[in-house]
């Protein structure tokens, strides 16, 4: 079969290996989407991931169809679509390291269990959009860390796919005043497509006389006459320097900052400002817990996650579908979709 994997800094191939063999609590899947994510660049960028160097397969957004079952499981059945947890591979975390990716044709779960290697989904679900569950729990358990509320008042801000993502799950928790920030206007439409009730463009509006407007005037334990929004909840998906910066001037009396982004540079805090507002700044990484809750979500609200994906590949594309999205602004969110 075939299967797509960094062979040498800065240099992905498609690679003929032997289709795995299923054991008796084995599921095998037939890959037929997969999401593409910026760390399928880094791990090209740097040649793989060690022992696994000059042979690291990629992919891990994945979901399927159940090809073959060993004898012992019961749990599921041959022509089941499912989405895979990647975190849970028993040979190491699918496309990061482990000895599969889901870049391949397929991938063999072994000792599987259903709600913890895999979960069933409807088969109306599209493959493309069952390919985001794994993104869309990061952006799940960045809502949760947050402690969002159906009477919270939200700013996001980034609407890239992990940012639009988060704006669906605070949705669907009820919550009537989410607020997506971005320079770019056509994520804040996106944003406003899938949900977001007002949208700030960072690069021509003021973001705190903007988020006043659709927040109210916030709160200060001890005054010092500046001014404040009134939101609860920041989520930064954007994972750019001013983004603390601006939280730390505006954030009113407990307010609540979770940082889903990566920031890939310092960023100076005056703890003293920070102190009688008590703002509280919580980190959110990867989805200990929500890889099959937001699975609820995508399956409620398919088309709503539908509009997140910019670009489809086929298989025979895949190494082209990792250059896009390599690209800077050359794409969102890609998906690699399979035959």
């Amino acid at each position: 079969m075939k299967q797509v994997q960094v062979t040498a800094v800065g240099e992905n191939s498609f690679v003929d290996v032997d289709q795995p063999q299923v054991g008796r609590q084995d599921v095998l899947i037939k890959i037929k989407a997969n999401g593409i994510c910026g760390s399928d660049t880094f791990y090209t960028s740097i040649g793989g991931i060690p022992p696994r160097q000059g042979h690291t397969p990629l992919g891990y957004e994945a979901a399927g169809i159940v090809a073959d079952i060993g004898s012992d499981v019961d749990d599921v059945s041959i022509g089941d679509h499912v989405v895979i947890n990647p975190m849970a591979a028993e040979d190491g975390i699918i496309g990061n390291g482990g000895a599969q990716g889901a870049l391949s044709d397929y991938v063999n779960l072994i000792n599987a269990k259903a709600n913890r290697n895999f979960r069933i989904i409807p088969k109306n679900i599209p493959w493309e959009v069952a390919a985001l569950n794994e993104p869309m729990a990061v952006a799940q358990h960045a809502v949760n860390r947050s402690k969002a509320k159906a009477d919270s008042k939200v700013a996001v801000f980034g609407a890239g796919p992990i940012g639009l993502g988060a704006i669906i799950s605070l949705k669907a928790l009820g919550i009537k005043n989410v607020v997506a920030i971005d320079i770019i206007p056509e994520r804040l439409q996106k944003a406003l497509d899938v949900g977001a009730d007002s949208i700030i463009d960072s690069g021509k509006e003021d973001v705190l006389e903007q988020l006043i407007k659709f927040h109210g005037q916030g709160l200060e334990k001890v005054p010092s006459g500046n001014k404040r929004s009134a939101t609860d909840i920041y989520i930064d998906a954007a994972g750019a320097s001013i983004v603390p910066k601006t939280v730390f001037k505006i954030a009113q009396y407990r307010a609540v900052y979770t940082i889903v982004a990566v920031h890939k540079k310092e960023v100076p805090v005056n703890f003293g400002d920070l102190l009688d507002r008590e703002l509280d700044i919580r980190l959110s990484v990867g989805y200990p817990t929500e890889i099959f809750q937001v699975t609820d979500n995508i399956i409620k609200y398919p088309e709503l996650y539908a509009k997140i994906i910019s670009n489809v590949f086929p298989f025979s594309d895949a190494l082209k579908a990792l250059k896009t999205a390599a690209t800077p602004g050359a794409a969102d969110k890609v998906v690699v979709s399979f035959d």
